[in-house]
Order: structure tokens, then sequence, then C-alpha cells
């Protein structure tokens, strides 16, 4: 890598900016920032003082090295625009941050003799100098191709963080995963707030963090064998109770009970029941007016059930 090299920001989400911010301490100068909201402009002034705020041409006339921090679903349509609404020079090097996609995605600038690389960090970002230390030891997807994939390494390299080569093909399910297990985690942990709120404690978040602290680094290191409750113990008076209580809190959500139902019939068919007890959970997991089912003999078996797709991150331009 050369030791310094011009860089220009396409959207100053919480990503972008914060990415601009550790390459530019790493000696890179920042050439320019294209923000609209005010909320990207305040943002791009606190994390990359005096780097003027500029339109599409302007940056990529003045940059080696464009980032493009936007949306997932903005990126192609971006890339598409900037190949043939804008005066490309060529031989750039184009950079996103987008974990659901790999370099396919900006074909139409490859063909315009620029080089493309996919880098996306696998942390949640709060768009402020706070994430800049989280950066050490982050992994970070990189899809590359050539000799363009030790680039890509070098710049991951160069603000702290542990590239991790991902096949073009593996995108999506990468990205699944993560979106799943972090974003899906949010949403039960304010689920179970709302509840402990709703009896009167004053910090539910307080009151929760040892406990999921606890499952977390469990669940991290031994996979469903970290799995307790009245699940795996096969109490299903126990569940039905939980969800009789749910559906009558008050202050909880329309969609805690759903979402309890969801996850504990994935906790049945993971935790190893016997055949007996699987039925007895799942048919009290049965809403009241529904027909109660007899699941089939696999489930209880113990076996994960098969993977399936599912996909943002909290990341790039008013959306991360």
């Amino acid at each position: 890598m050369p030791p310094r090299l011009g860089i220009g920001i396409i959207g100053a989400g919480r990503v972008g900016a914060v990415l601009g911010a550790a390459l530019r301490a790493e000696g890179h100068a920042i050439t320019g920032v294209y923000a609209v909201s005010d909320v990207s402009r305040h943002r791009a002034a606190d994390l990359l003082p005096g780097v003027p705020v500029l339109g599409v041409q302007e940056i990529v006339e003045r940059s080696e090295v464009v980032l493009l921090a936007v949306p997932d679903d903005q990126l192609g349509p971006l890339a598409e625009g900037i190949a043939v609404g804008v005066d490309v020079p060529g031989g750039q090097l184009f950079v996103h941050v987008s974990g659901r996609h790999g370099t396919e995605v900006l074909a139409p600038l490859r063909a315009l003799g620029c080089g493309v690389i996919a880098l996306h960090p696998a942390m949640s970002f709060t768009g402020t100098a706070v994430d800049l230390p989280r950066l050490v030891g982050c992994p970070v997807a990189v899809t590359a191709h050539g000799t363009l994939e030790a680039v890509a390494q070098a710049l991951v390299v160069e603000i702290g963080a542990e590239p991790v080569p991902i096949a073009e093909g593996d995108r999506v399910q990468y990205h699944a995963a993560l979106a799943h297990g972090a974003n899906h985690l949010v949403v039960l942990v304010s689920q179970a707030r709302d509840l402990l709120r709703g009896i009167g404690i004053e910090d539910p978040g307080a009151y929760l963090r040892p406990l999921l602290t606890a499952a977390l680094e469990e669940s991290l290191r031994r996979g469903d064998a970290a799995l307790t409750g009245p699940v795996p113990r096969g109490d299903a008076g126990t569940v039905a109770a939980h969800l009789a209580a749910i559906e009558e809190a008050e202050g909880a959500s329309d969609d805690t009970a759903e979402s309890y139902r969801a996850l504990a019939r994935a906790a049945a068919r993971r935790a190893g029941l016997s055949p007996t007890d699987a039925r007895r959970v799942l048919a009290a997991l049965e809403p009241a007016s529904a027909p109660r089912t007899t699941p089939h003999a696999s489930q209880g078996s113990g076996a994960s059930p098969a993977a399936t797709d599912a996909s943002d991150h909290p990341h790039h331009e008013e959306h991360a």
C-alpha cells in the first residue's frame, strides 16, 4: 500500500464516517465526503473536521480510493449511476462496505478499468468516535480478486481490524447470519425489557445484564448446549403459563407472544427432548384457538433444522 491515499467517501452514515476517521488517523487524506441529510453532515463534521462536503463527481475526480457507504439496496444503482453519469478517470479503487454484496455489484465500475473491493466490518456502529477503538481486532469480511485481495487486507490491517476472506457466493448467507444474530437479538432483549418494566422494575437493562451476558458468552462458546430454562427441561406447564402472562402483560408489544412461540419451538427442536416432552412443549405453544397438531417424529431428536436464508446491520448512509 502507498503510504498515503486520497480517499473520498460517498455516504456519511455510521460506517462511512467512522471508517473515514480511522483511515485518516493512519495518514490517508480524506478528499471529500458526500452527505445529504443534516444528520450525515453533522456526523461528518464531528468525525471528519475540515473535510469538504462535495458532490459525487468532485469526489470521484479527486480520489484514488472511493468508499461507497450506502444502504445495500442503493449500492447497485449508485455504481451504475457513477459509471454512466460521472466522468470516471479509471484506475481508481472503489470499495463498498455492504455485508450482503460482493464485488459483482460494482461490475459497471470494473468495466471502466477500476478496481473493486467489498469490505464489511462485523460490528454494530454508533456513528461516533466510540466506534474507533472497537475496530481494533474486529473481523472484516473481505471479498476481492487477484492482487486486490492483498490491497483489501492491507486496508483492514491498517485500521487494526482482522481481514477474513469471504467468497462472492457466500456473502448473502454471511450477512444473514450477522443480521439474524445481532438485529433480532435487539428485538428479543427489547421485548424482555418491556415485560420487566411492566411489573415495575425501573432499570430492566441492568437487571437482565448478568443473565444475558452469561447466556451470550455460553452460546458463543457451546452453541445449543448452552440452552437452559423450561423448554429443554420439558416443563410444558411453565411454557403455557409464560404465554398466558405475556398475552395479558401491560406494556408488552403485540409481537412478544409471537416471538416467544417461534423461538421456543426452535429451542424445542434443538434441545434434545424426548419425543413425549417435545410433543407436550410444542402443544403448549399452540395458540388457544388453533387446532392441536402432532409434531413430526423428528421433532425433539436434537438435530438442528436445515439453515435457511434470511437477511442490514446498522450500516451506511442513514441506514446503518
